[in-house]
């Protein structure tokens, strides 16, 4: 059994939905501290002048640095979900398939007041994954009860889900300690994934994107391209 991690993203790139695909349990880290202005509160579209822009999820500053990604709280200060909304409108509105996906997410956004980043990003991810038709298990890793950190983490994380190989990104050669996955008989596997490129709106092709750009532009042949099925 693989196993996948990752923390819960908002809106992620192409890459974290083949780690999905490629895995047979995937866990959303929820229980790490919470790094300011990462692709947890904010990510990539295109917008109709061929560039690309942030859309961000504004996050209550209060002890941030400290608090774990689940308790993470969304400052409602400004009306974000309508700008969001609307920049998603005016950049995707020509879209093949805008009119099978805004809507969705539309009503993901309004459907609570949303006060907790973890679970608005849940909700979409959820969303995205049946867009997909990706029927991978995914499951929260507060759930499990495992307090450790880095390595280990991952390596109990695995343990306690009966994985045998751990699925990573080339990021994690960087920080990962290796030698102990070995020691705890845990395949330690980095996957490959090769950006596809699409037909996208707007000029030349900017990689790298949240999975919405290749949704809105693509639909239900977005699983096929993102594994690279011909």
């Amino acid at each position: 059994m693989i196993i996948a991690i990752h923390q819960p993203n908002f809106l992620p790139w192409l890459g974290y939905f083949y780690k999905i695909a490629k895995s047979d349990i995937f866990v959303l880290l929820d229980n790490v501290k919470y790094s300011k202005n990462s692709f947890i509160n904010r990510n990539k579209i295109k917008t109709p002048q061929g560039n690309e822009i942030w859309l961000t999820v504004p996050a209550k500053s209060n002890g941030l640095s400290e608090q774990f990604i689940k308790s993470v709280q969304i400052s409602n200060q400004t009306d974000w979900r309508r700008k969001h909304l609307q920049t998603l409108e005016m950049s995707y509105k020509r879209a093949k398939f805008f009119d099978q996906i805004y809507d969705d997410i539309k009503k993901i956004y309004y459907e609570s007041d949303w006060n907790n980043l973890c679970l608005f990003n849940t909700s979409l991810l959820t969303l995205i994954l049946n867009k997909l038709n990706l029927k991978n298990q995914v499951i929260m890793a507060s759930e499990l009860n495992i307090e450790e950190e880095s390595t280990t983490l991952l390596i109990n994380i695995v343990k306690k889900l009966g994985g045998e190989a751990y699925l990573s990104g080339y990021g994690g050669s960087k920080y990962q300690e290796e030698d102990l996955f070995k020691k705890a008989n845990i395949t330690l596997q980095y996957y490959d994934f090769k950006h596809p490129i699409y037909s996208q709106l707007w000029g030349e092709f900017i990689p790298k994107l949240s999975i919405v750009d290749l949704l809105f532009n693509c639909g239900p042949e977005s699983l096929s391209i993102l594994m690279g099925v011909e």
